[in-house]
């Protein structure tokens, strides 16, 4: 069945009121008539079997049939501090790490950050993450987060186990590190907060106040790689590491 994106304002007494984009996307898109059947979802965990109904005056909405019990979400928590780099490749990381299973998203202004972005731009990000978090059948949509400093960053995350992903340099692996028993607590109680830089990395500024913080530096490989293409690599080894110990 086919999927939308709700808020949980527009769910009263089983009953979904649709908005007209989503009713436009139901009835005129993929031309669902009466009866039929899609997927409500709040992106906050929370899955409907919903029927599409037509009321006396004309008008369309979703009748609520049960409740899905579903699980297609990461056994740990990660949020992603991505330096902004810079054109559209955002975008990229946005759609591709959420489809990977990242909890929340927070863009980094870092030193070497070329692009400051504008609240339309936020809005873009969220509603690619909806869009991912629909395809990828995921419960919960990633929250797009303000962008902070490198220094509002490492607060925002004071609590998580934080990797700092670095181009150069002798340092660990990150699957050698996510392999170590002291980074493989009990699932519910775990959360990784992995930072990727822009063009060009973090300057050696940032990789200090990193260690200060007492973050893990870590290496995604010997290659260098793209500011874009580094979340996706990041997000498949830590999904691959949590998902193979998942019961």
């Amino acid at each position: 069945m086919q999927r939308i994106t709700v808020e949980s304002v527009q769910i009263c007494d089983r009953t979904l009121t649709l908005n007209r984009d989503q009713h436009h996307y139901l009835t005129r898109v993929l031309r669902l008539r009466g009866g039929d059947r899609f997927v409500a979802m709040d992106g906050s965990g929370r899955w409907w079997e919903t029927e599409l109904v037509q009321r006396e005056d004309g008008q369309w909405q979703g009748n609520l049939l049960q409740v899905l019990d579903l699980n297609r979400e990461l056994p740990v928590r990660v949020t992603l501090l991505a330096g902004l780099p810079k054109g559209q490749g955002f975008d990229e990381v946005v759609r591709q790490t959420t489809e990977l299973g990242v909890s929340r998203i927070i863009p980094v202004v870092s030193d070497r950050t070329l692009l400051n972005p504008s609240p339309n731009k936020l809005q873009r990000w969220q509603r690619i993450a909806t869009e991912a978090a629909e395809q990828s059948e995921r419960q919960w949509v990633p929250p797009i987060e303000e962008p902070l400093s490198f220094a509002g960053a490492i607060d925002a995350v004071a609590d998580s186990r934080a990797y700092l992903c670095v181009a150069r340099g002798e340092v660990p692996h990150l699957q050698t590190q996510l392999q170590q028993p002291l980074n493989f607590p009990p699932p519910d109680t775990e959360e990784i907060a992995i930072a990727i830089g822009p063009e060009g990395g973090w300057t050696p500024e940032e990789v200090q106040q990193a260690r200060q913080a007492h973050w893990q530096l870590v290496s995604l490989g010997r290659r260098v790689l793209r500011a874009i293409t580094a979340p996706t690599v990041a997000l498949t080894m830590i999904a691959a590491h949590y998902e193979s110990h998942d019961p």
